[in-house]
């Protein structure tokens, strides 16, 4: 732009005429009446120096705008296309990124197994199972025990072991008339029990016999009032080799019960001998046969309970 003049690119204005002020209002300081820039009224235009090329200026500040705006929408573009790229280099980087966790979370790498069916699964009863019999019920009630009871099925065998020490088995009997087997006050207190029979085994071992009997009553109750009021004993029985035993002497006598079973002993010596608290061998005699009548009766029980469970409903 030229100082005080128009702006380019329009044509320069002529020199005014005289007495005309340049454009700008007031005369230029030195200059008379003439703009600044002009020739005054006195001076000769042939004298001022050569004529500036007016058009070739012009062309010269056009060219110098094009270059300008070729410049500015040049560099636009650039910016356009830098953005352009970075967005697009965004785009892509966050498309792979997605595509990758799309395929890590979508795509399972374990082998696949052909189909097949279904394991059924186990199924339990949420009923729980009745318990076992408990083989003293069997040997307590009568309407449950109900297996053949002989003398030779309670004391089987010719021979008992008791812990390593062997005994013969002498004769063995089975009565329903149990007074006819006792001795003392025992008959009675076994007739006004409701004794059903009364089964019977002698055993011997070292000159010491023993003869076992077992009383059966109608319930556990009867057969335990008679085991608390026994009195007498159980008679020996003789016979298979036992001779006569435990008369006209002193003998050790027990009794016990278990269920509707009282089982009592009689223990003395062969040869007739009284026996003493100091007799080991008779007590020991005792505590044998009293154990083997036990086992014998609760044995019976739990045969009779173990064939129930197998077969419910007997």
């Amino acid at each position: 732009m030229s100082f005080g003049g128009p702006q380019w690119p329009q044509e320069p204005q002529e020199p005014q005429q005289q007495g005309q002020q340049g454009y700008g209002g007031q005369p230029g300081h030195g200059q008379g009446t003439g703009g600044y820039g002009y020739p005054g009224p006195h001076s000769d235009p042939r004298s001022a120096g050569p004529t500036p090329d007016w058009s070739a200026l012009a062309e010269a500040s056009a060219s110098r705008d094009r270059r300008r705006r070729r410049l500015m929408i040049g560099g636009g573009v650039l910016a356009t296309l830098v953005v352009g790229a970075l967005v697009a280099t965004a785009v892509v980087v966050t498309g792979k990124k997605e595509d990758t966790a799309k395929n890590a979370g979508g795509t399972s790498t374990a082998p696949v197994s052909p189909t097949e069916a279904p394991t059924p699964e186990p199924t339990f009863s949420s009923v729980a199972p009745p318990p076992p019999p408990n083989p003293k019920d069997y040997i307590s009630d009568p309407g449950k025990d109900r297996a053949p009871l002989t003398a030779e099925g309670l004391f089987p065998g010719k021979r008992l072991s008791m812990d390593g020490r062997a005994y013969e088995k002498g004769a063995t009997s089975a009565t329903t008339n149990c007074a006819a087997v006792t001795q003392g006050g025992l008959g009675t207190v076994l007739k006004k029990n409701g004794c059903r029979k009364v089964l019977r085994a002698t055993y011997a071992r070292d000159g010491v016999a023993i003869t076992v009997g077992v009383a059966v009553f109608p319930s556990e109750a009867a057969a335990l009032r008679a085991k608390d009021r026994a009195t007498g004993g159980i008679a020996p029985l003789v016979g298979a080799g036992v001779g006569d035993f435990c008369h006209a002497t002193v003998c050790l006598r027990r009794s016990n019960s278990i269920g509707r079973y009282a089982y009592f002993t009689q223990a003395g010596f062969a040869d007739g001998r009284k026996v003493t608290t100091g007799d080991k061998g008779v007590f020991l005699t005792s505590d044998d046969l009293g154990t083997f009548a036990f086992s014998q009766i609760y044995g019976r029980g739990k045969t009779q309970a173990s064939a129930a469970a197998g077969a419910p409903g007997q």
